[in-house]
């Protein structure tokens, strides 16, 4: 079953969510229990499918989002490659935690129980797709695919900006997991507004992902907390992704910088949440001055090709944030684009004084090829500036090895996810370490939603006492029959012969 309300023009009607969300926990009751081997076979068979399908499903992406096609192709392998990511690490079985304790009479605080916890998947997951990334964060992105991946159903709410290729993309996806043996239903589509409250609405729907805009995660997350049964939200909203320079760095490569930063903050028009928005650079010592700034920018971005945005939805927020910005008190412009169907890159450009007198100004997102240029006069106030940032998903040190950086570096720690040295945040790889999270409003959770760490965010822990050893889950069996890693009285052990996944 692809979903209710695919018609590409027609909205999911209220009464077809609920019958979608009812046969998700139908195949949720049924595939519940499947084995690591099963459920991998089912994630194969998406990435299969989405690699058969691909010349179509890239066709439509760049007809519908005004991205080009070598970027969609690296989208889509991206997407499949993910997807043999959790299906290699489902097989390992780290996932479920499994933690056997044997009864022990002379346990240190008085006799113990026999105990044993595993993690277990939470239900129905109802996930949001993005508009910036049609493929990796959208109908099977990263937030479908860990839910899937932990044991989950999902109905998935498609973005209003890609919808035929949300229609086609869950098209592909259930016949390949129909074709798998998969329960239908595990996986299905829906759309329209209505839809989507009532998907966040739905008693049977256990949590929610969300990767959007501040102000719609915001409005999810209020609504998730209202319902009477409060469920989990993982809402991705973006950031700023500040970027500081040191003295040191600013004087021996500034030029190099400044080339990175032009590329990074236009990468994708800026459509990327890891976009570059705010770099802090000394305000004298090597460029001259505001008009060598001026200079080496306009040449960085010399070579730039302008495209269309998204959407005209995304084009008239950018041009507002942009024009909201310039005409704030201590804001001017370094580098004038333009709001032209295919914009041309803005430079704006304050000061440290201005920040601290309105920290508001390193607070406003500027979703387009536009950034902003924060000058400061002491390294010492380095590690102040960033605490008037809010929460980033990433944070940036342009950096020499001997600039003594550890107070800077603590606070950026505690207000970003990933913290990068002499680097560029647009990019995020999907690996096992990957973390792409961080504090309110970047995330609304203490979580990642790309990398194989996503997956734990849609299981949750149940222990065992006393049960019969023929009524324990397979992961707690001391047969272990799933040869899963077990904490054993508090070794861990993984047996011989236990299932590897491979990329």
């Amino acid at each position: 079953m692809t979903g209710a309300g695919t018609d590409a023009g027609q909205p999911t009607a209220v009464a077809e969510l609920d019958s979608a969300v009812e046969s998700a926990q139908s195949a949720f009751e049924k595939a519940r229990a499947a084995d690591p081997a099963t459920r991998a076979a089912w994630l194969e068979a998406v990435a299969t499918g989405l690699e058969q399908d691909a010349p179509a499903l890239v066709e439509i992406a760049a007809r519908e989002t005004h991205l080009g096609i070598p970027r969609l192709d690296g989208e889509l392998r991206r997407t499949v490659f993910q997807l043999r990511l959790f299906e290699a690490e489902i097989l390992q079985g780290e996932h479920f935690d499994a933690t056997i304790d044997h009864a022990d009479p002379h346990w240190g605080m008085g006799p113990r129980p026999d105990l044993r916890r595993y993690n277990v998947p939470l239900g129905v997951v109802g996930v949001f797709g993005a508009s910036n990334f049609p493929f990796a964060f959208s109908v099977m992105g990263g937030d479908s695919a860990s839910a899937l991946a932990a044991g989950c159903a999902v109905v998935h709410k498609a973005h209003d900006g890609h919808r035929g290729l949300a229609v086609r993309t869950a098209e592909t996806v259930t016949s390949a997991l129909d074709a798998a043996g998969a329960p239908s239903g595990l996986f299905s589509l829906v759309t329209g507004r209505r839809a989507a409250e009532a998907l966040v609405d739905h008693p049977l729907v256990k949590a929610i992902g969300f990767t959007g805009s501040t102000a719609g995660g915001r409005a999810l997350l209020d609504r998730t907390a209202a319902r009477s049964e409060p469920i989990p939200f993982f809402g991705e909203l973006g950031g700023i992704n500040a970027v500081f320079v040191t003295p040191k760095a600013w004087a021996g490569r500034s030029e190099e910088i400044l080339a990175g930063y032009a590329g990074s903050f236009t990468l994708g028009m800026g459509q990327f949440c890891t976009k570059p928005g705010l770099l802090f650079v000394p305000a004298a010592g090597s460029v001259a001055g505001p008009g060598e700034l001026r200079g080496v920018l306009a040449g960085a971005l010399a070579g730039f090709s302008p495209a269309q945005l998204l959407s005209e939805r995304l084009h008239g927020g950018y041009s507002d944030a942009v024009r909201r910005l310039s005409g704030t008190a201590g804001v001017d412009v370094l580098l004038e684009g333009d709001f032209a169907a295919a914009p041309a890159p803005t430079v704006l450009r304050t000061t440290a004084d201005a920040v601290r007198s309105d920290p508001g100004i390193l607070r406003q997102e500027m979703f387009g090829p536009a950034s902003l240029v924060v000058e400061y006069e002491d390294e010492d106030e380095l590690p102040a500036l960033a605490e008037l940032l809010e929460g980033q998903l990433t944070t940036t040190l342009q950096a020499e090895e001997d600039d003594d950086v550890a107070e800077l570096a603590a606070r950026l720690t505690d207000i970003s996810g990933r913290v990068l040295w002499n680097g560029w945040p647009t990019g995020v790889t999907v690996s096992y370490a990957q973390n792409h999270g961080g504090p309110y409003p970047a995330t609304t959770s203490a979580t990642t939603s790309v990398g194989t760490a996503a997956i734990r965010r849609f299981l949750r822990p149940v222990a065992y006492q006393s049960f019969p050893a023929a009524r324990l889950p397979e992961p707690l069996r001391d047969s272990n029959p799933w040869n899963v890693p077990q904490r054993v009285d508090g070794a861990w052990h993984r047996p011989s012969g236990a299932q590897e996944g491979a990329l």
